[in-house]
């Protein structure tokens, strides 16, 4: 039965030569087996993980409450480590207004316009890792997912040096975006203040997507709260306690973006991930162009 169930349905015609009543012929080279309903159904076999054929309402609803608490077991956390990643720049945001109108004016531009297209870019490209991962996991291909990983790394740090000139020269794109001279101004001055968190965003993504095909979202949620905590905390402590302003929630907002790659690559490189993680690799250097254009091809399809 394992034999019938691994046996191609695109054969070469010289394997097959007896069985005449289950393949047809195409263009005398390769031949197409034909499956039956009964051939399908006999050779189906319920695995562990498998819901048996559900035959009345009773069945339903054990087998809804047993795929919903598997599918919560994984949505949950995800959902978690989202709102508290992307509450980093709201949290900044929120205090930004008790600094001063223009601040909060300021910083809505860079954190919506300058580092939100940036970030789309970054989430978008790192998103490549979530078909690379998920293949090399459901092959068994473990020390693949961490090389993917670096590959990643590579692109994306190289991509954010090039995205870092969009930081640099913020004041002249807001201005012909029609922007006052004053917002632009001193948004062009927290863009400067925010490149580290670009590189941030180059190494994050990778990382999320590398122990997102491991089902490592319990350990993401985690860091993702203590994150989000200590952010909150020192925003208003650097921010308001201290008087530091927009100076202070720079300073927190990228700490805080590095805290979720350092915690992260502890985690990983701790073993918590086994055999995906083999350490650094002069693979990561290999076969970059096809990343890069899967990395792309991604990037426009979030967009």
């Amino acid at each position: 039965m394992e034999d019938n169930y691994k046996q191609p349905l695109l054969v070469h015609a010289e394997d097959h030569e007896e069985q005449p009543s289950e393949i047809i012929s195409l263009s005398g080279n390769y031949t197409v087996q034909l499956l039956s309903n009964h051939s399908f159904f006999s050779s189906f076999v319920v695995g562990e993980d498998d819901i048996p054929p559900i035959t009345g309402a009773a069945g339903f609803f054990s087998a809804y409450k047993k795929e919903s608490s598997k599918l919560w077991h994984l949505a949950g956390p995800a959902i978690l480590t989202s709102i508290f990643q992307y509450s980093l720049g709201a949290i900044t945001q929120t205090f930004a207004g008790h600094v001063g109108t223009l601040d909060l004016a300021a910083f809505t531009m860079e954190n919506s316009v300058i580092s939100g297209l940036c970030l789309g870019v970054m989430l978008g490209m790192g998103s490549a890792l979530e078909t690379l991962c998920g293949q090399a996991y459901g092959a068994k291909q473990m020390d693949m997912l961490g090389v993917y990983m670096q590959r990643s790394f590579v692109i994306l740090l190289s991509t954010s040096f090039l995205l870092m000139f969009m930081y640099i020269f913020a004041e002249p794109l807001l201005l012909l975006l029609g922007q006052s001279d004053d917002i632009s101004r001193l948004a062009g001055k927290y863009s400067l203040w925010m490149i580290p968190q670009l590189y941030a965003y180059a190494l994050y993504f990778p990382i999320a997507k590398f122990l997102q095909a491991q089902s490592k979202m319990i350990a993401m949620a985690v860091i993702s709260a203590v994150a989000f905590a200590l952010h909150v905390l020192f925003s208003w402590l650097l921010m308001l306690k201290l008087g530091w302003g927009m100076a202070g929630g720079a300073i927190v907002l990228n700490a805080s973006w590095w805290f979720l790659v350092v915690a992260q690559m502890i985690y990983i490189i701790s073993g918590a991930c086994d055999k995906a993680w083999t350490g650094f690799s002069w693979k990561a250097f290999q076969n970059l162009w096809g990343f890069v254009r899967l990395s792309v091809a991604s990037a426009v399809m979030l967009w």
